[in-house]
Parts: structure tokens; C-alpha cells; sequence
């Protein structure tokens, strides 16, 4: 699925004060940490439960967005004989939460953190998510420390996870290691980040996943406006992805072995939907060969062609439905996420994301061959309810203040005529949605006749900055 970013810096424009205002008191946005929470997250970031183990030796780095500090994953990729090992840290929260305290209440009231422009909304208080618990550089730092062993075509062979003190030493971006790597000097990990990456994308093509290569809308904060522009993911954030991916695919893996934990799970298409896209794809002038499988065409579209961006959106659609399934005893009837044709689970951002916390304490305990801590099994049924809350509420934030400055880029534009393509298609009501290349804005066009996948002109009608509602129509010439 597309995802939407913005950056997270200056102040809001006025005009869109009161409609981000509604925004977050119509979402139930959390506002600020109570006091109780924030006196336990200074004491306990003060005094965390650290490991025995020692792995500070290992030359950890991170890489992220520009200027992040809440850093959940630091990984080390080695050559051993033929094959390769990835050694995956990941943030040890439980080390500084305890069950059933304020930080613990508070966590999942929240589930997950949200962004926005000027802020963000944090699953933990800064003092842990950007300090303690952060494997920020040149900072001792208890960790989850996954190592996977990988075969020469990068499959694993082997996993396990234990806790251990890590040391990251270096904080990359993706844009400066994405740069050093084409410039040739992105040295040992960044070759071996390439390395792994590809060979990884290579199995996903093997099992049937999909990854759809669609550029995602950017809210650009500057010191005097914000503006939208589309942004397509750098190779190295895809190679990164597929670390977090294959990490995930393991922690399954040892609890579907094991009978208990948590995974992510997407159901399987429905003959009657890919049939629906199969006509879409027609009605474009787009060809797809009755042998060619679901997977394999999505790789063959461009999203800079107009038809294939038009294609692209509707093949979002095709994988709705993702949830979480919780288990003890008897794993789930259906355990896959279909879209990375492999069982799954969420277990790489625990300071942004609740359930990664209990995926993680879930295999440790299976990698020590110990009980699932009680706190956890206790947890694991209501975890799914909250993470669906949450991400509803995340989607809702994250779309609903793109709508907003949408709204804001284009309100002094009333009246002009701008050519875009159309995405969807609602025949009932003659309304669709039209794609601007400039400013980058995806918006209801309303008009008779509408064809999906052409470029049309269509006027600006109307730009509401409170509730963040855009409309264009096609006027009759």
C-alpha cells in the first residue's frame, strides 16, 4: 500500500490551525503525557533492567530518515563461509517498561505513535523513544539482538534471539548512504546491505510477494510554507525494508513452531477481485497475459506511465483486510499475509509500534526455551482490538492531514483548470479521483463520462481549509 510522510518541523500555518485542531479532537489524538507517566519514564530510563551479555564488539549501525531519533533498529551484516549473517538489534523496551505500570497503561492507550507536520505524537516519552531506548550512536543500549543465518541465495537457514548491550556506531541516513553507495565509497555494511537486499527481493519475487512501487504524497515543511510533493522510496530504503522483513518472517516462524504470539496477518485475494482487476487492466489498454501471475504484472507497471498509475491504485485495493491474529495453543486457520506470501509478524519498531514489544519478550522466551512471560500471554488476546484502534486512528491522522494542506495549496487556485489523471471511478455518482503531478494532490473530481486511467482537465471548485475537503469538476466545453 502507498504510504504518506511528512516532515516534522515549524511551526503550523495558521490558516490550517483550527482544522488540525478538529482534526486531532475528532480522532481522540493523545495530547500530552500525564505527569505520572513521565516521572516513571525518567526513573526508569535512569534505571533499566540490563543484560549479562556483551555485545558491544559488534559495529552496529543505523540508518533512517534524516534527523530521526527514535531509533528502533541497528543491524551488523557479516560473510560467514558461503552465506551471510545479519545480526538485527532491536530496541529492548521492556527493558525500561514494566508491566502494569503508568508507562505500560499509557502504551496502550496509545498503541502506536502518530505523525504529523509540526509534531509528533510518540508511543513513549521522549526521554526513552529519543534518549534511553534509542540505540542512538556512541550509547550503550540494552537490545534484542536477532541473528539469522542466510545461505548464498540469502535464505534463512537459521534464527534466534537473545538480549545483549549493543553499541551503535553510526546514525546513517538513507539519502547519504543511498549517495556513498552510487558514489562508491559506501563501504563493507553498505555493499552488504546491497548484497542481501537484492537477494532478498529476488526470494520475495520467488514466493509470490508484492510490493507495489507506488511514490508516496510528502507534506514539505519550510520556514514560510508547507507544500506537497510525490516521493518515490531511494533502492537503499527497500533493501533496508527487506532486513525488517526477513526478520519478522523468522519471529513467525519461531511462534508458529512454538504455538503462541502474535502475527500480522493479510487474507488471501479473492478470485472475484484479481478477475475485477484483470478488467481494469483491459479497460486501460494494459496487457496481462492469462499465464502472467498477480505478482509478476504489478512489477511490469510504472507508476510515471498515467494507465499504470491509474493500475497501480486500483491494485491497492486487492489486499484489504490486514489485522493481527493472536494465539495460544493452536495457531491460526490462516496465518499468512498474502501480500508477503509468508507468515509474519510485527516485531522491528517497539518504540513506535505496542505489539512489537510482546513479539519480541514472546521469542526470547522461545529462543531460551522458556514459559512466554505471564504478562504477556495475559496481554496477547486483547492486543489485536488495540493495534486495529490504533492504526485506524494512525490512518485517519496521517490521510486527514494530507486532506488539510491539500486544501491549503490549493485554495488560492479557485477557479483555475489543471490537468491530472484519473485514478478511480465511480460511475454511480459520476465521481472519481483525479492525481496532480503538480502540486502533488490527489483529489474527488466530479463529471460525467469520466474514464479511468486518462488525463483530463478539470476545474477547481471548491478547497474547504477546516475539513480538509478538495473537489474538481469537468465542466462541460
Amino acid at each position: 500500500m502507498p504510504s504518506r510522510h511528512v516532515s516534522l518541523k515549524n511551526a503550523e500555518p495558521p490558516v490550517l490551525r483550527e482544522g488540525l485542531r478538529r482534526l486531532r479532537a475528532g480522532l481522540g489524538v493523545p495530547g500530552d503525557f500525564p505527569a505520572a507517566v513521565l516521572a516513571e519514564a525518567e526513573e526508569r530510563a535512569a534505571g533499566p533492567v540490563l543484560p549479562s551479555r556483551d555485545c558491544t564488539d559488534i559495529e552496529f549501525v543505523t540508518i533512517d530518515p534524516e534527523g530521526s531519533r527514535d531509533l528502533d533498529q541497528a543491524f551488523h551484516l557479516s560473510r560467514v563461509g558461503q552465506g551471510y549473517l545479519l545480526r538485527y538489534a532491536i530496541a529492548d523496551v521492556a527493558a525500561f517498561v514494566r508491566p502494569g505500570g503508568e508507562l505500560d497503561a499509557e502504551a496502550n492507550r496509545r498503541g502506536e505513535t502518530l505523525y504529523a507536520p509540526t509534531r509528533r505524537i510518540p508511543l513513549h516519552p521522549a526521554v526513552l523513544s529519543e534518549g534511553a531506548a534509542s540505540l542512538l550512536p556512541d550509547q550503550t543500549r540494552p537490545a534484542l539482538i536477532w541473528e539469522l543465518s542466510l545461505d548464498s541465495a540469502g535464505q534463512t537457514t537459521a534464527a534466534r534471539v537473545e538480549r545483549g548491550l549493543v553499541r551503535s556506531r553510526a546514525r546513517l541516513s538513507y539519502t547519504g548512504a543511498q549517495a556513498d553507495l552510487d558514489a562508491g565509497r559506501g563501504g563493507e555494511q553498505l555493499e552488504l546491505l546491497r548484497t542481501i537486499g537484492r537477494l532478498r527481493q529476488e526470494i520475495e519475487v520467488q514466493r509470490g510477494g508484492v510490493s507495489l512501487s507506488v511514490p508516496e504524497q510528502e507534506v514539505v515543511a519550510t520556514d514560510s510554507h508547507w507544500e506537497l510533493v510525490y516521493r518515490a522510496p531511494l533502492p537503499i530504503e527497500d533493501w533496508n525494508a527487506q532486513l525488517s522483513l526477513a526478520t519478522g518472517m523468522a519471529a513467525a516462524g519461531l511462534m508458529l513452531a512454538a504455538g503462541v504470539g502474535i502475527l500480522r496477518t493479510l487474507p488471501p485475494a479473492r478470485d472475484n477481485s484479481l478477475a475485477k482487476l484483470r478488467r481494469t487492466a483491459a479497460a486501460l489498454g494494459i496487457r496481462w497475459p492469462q499465464a502472467m501471475a498477480y505478482p509478476e504484472f504489478v512489477r511490469s507497471l510504472s507508476a510515471s506511465v498515467p494507465a499504470h498509475a491509474a493500475m497501480l491504485n486500483s491494485c491497492t485495493l486487492l489486499f484489504r483486510g490486514a489485522g493481527y491474529q493472536a494465539f495460544n495453543g493452536e495457531a491460526p486457520e490462516q496465518p499468512l499475509h498474502a501480500a508477503i506470501a509468508a507468515p509474519y509478524a510485527h516485531t522491528t519498531a517497539p518504540l513506535r509500534r505496542l505489539v512489537d514489544r510482546y513479539t519480541g519478550e514472546t521469542c526470547v522466551a522461545i529462543s531460551a526455551g522458556l514459559p512466554v512471560p505471564e504478562w504477556v500471554a495475559t496481554a496477547l488476546p486483547q492486543l489485536p482490538a488495540v493495534m486495529a484502534e490504533s492504526s485506524r486512528r494512525a490512518k485517519k491522522y496521517e490521510r486527514g492531514t494530507i486532506d488539510l494542506v491539500e486544501a491549503m495549496v490549493l485554495a488560492p487556485r479557485l477557479g483555475q483548470t489543471f490537468t491530472g489523471t484519473v485514478l478511480e471511478v465511480d460511475t454511480e455518482d459520476d465521481y472519481g479521483v483525479l492525481q496532480l503531478p503538480d502540486p502533488a494532490v490527489e483529489a474527488k473530481v466530479k463529471g460525467g463520462d469520466l474514464v479511468l486511467g486518462e488525463q483530463i482537465p478539470a476545474t477547481l471548485v471548491a478547497a474547504d481549509l477546516l475539513a480538509g475537503k478538495v473537489e474538481f469538476r469537468v465542466l462541460a466545453g
